[in-house]
């Protein structure tokens, strides 16, 4: 089996529909447009963006490979490794870090016994650093799973996240 051969067995026959309609919604020539997309349809199958997956992409789109690893490392939305089932992103840019972003962070970290990047040994949680999350005015901020915005965070708060957040309800819905 070749390389690209072996690139289009990774792709499932879900992926590569997503593709296909992603693709479509761009002329030929701005097929590149849709990298975002197709990267979030192989995130959502895999968990997380690997090399090969990047592969993938490049050849799906007709782009360098190293185009697509540059969105790839870009967004703090992919994942370049496996995650916990929730995945905190805390923000730790001046403004956060000036109302308490970086104590958010190691209190999360402490809480959670893990290092900053790590994920708890159960595989329920990681917890990142975070560029700008576009909520200064509400510092500090995280966002869960890429998709919650949770503002205001001290450590009361972040003790109650973590706890409803443990609850099997919610890790079964993530």
């Amino acid at each position: 089996m070749n390389d690209r051969s072996a690139s289009r067995a990774m792709l499932s026959e879900a992926a590569a529909k997503g593709f296909a309609r992603e693709i479509a919604k761009y002329p030929p020539e701005g097929k590149a447009s849709a990298v975002i997309a197709c990267l979030a349809i192989l995130q959502k199958e895999h968990g997380y963006i690997s090399r090969e997956s990047e592969d993938i992409v490049a050849e799906a789109l007709g782009m360098p490979p190293i185009a697509v690893r540059e969105v790839t490392t870009f967004y703090n939305m992919f994942n370049q490794a496996p995650v916990g089932r929730v995945k905190l992103n805390v923000c730790t840019n001046l403004p956060c870090q000036l109302r308490g972003g970086q104590r958010a962070l190691e209190h999360l970290c402490a809480s959670l016994g893990i290092d900053e990047g790590g994920t708890t040994a159960d595989g329920a949680f990681t917890v990142q650093k975070a560029e700008c999350l576009g909520a200064c005015a509400d510092a500090p901020v995280l966002l869960v799973n890429d998709l919650q915005m949770v503002s205001f965070m001290s450590d009361a708060r972040l003790d109650d996240l973590v706890s409803s957040l443990r609850a099997p309800s919610a890790l079964a819905e993530s």
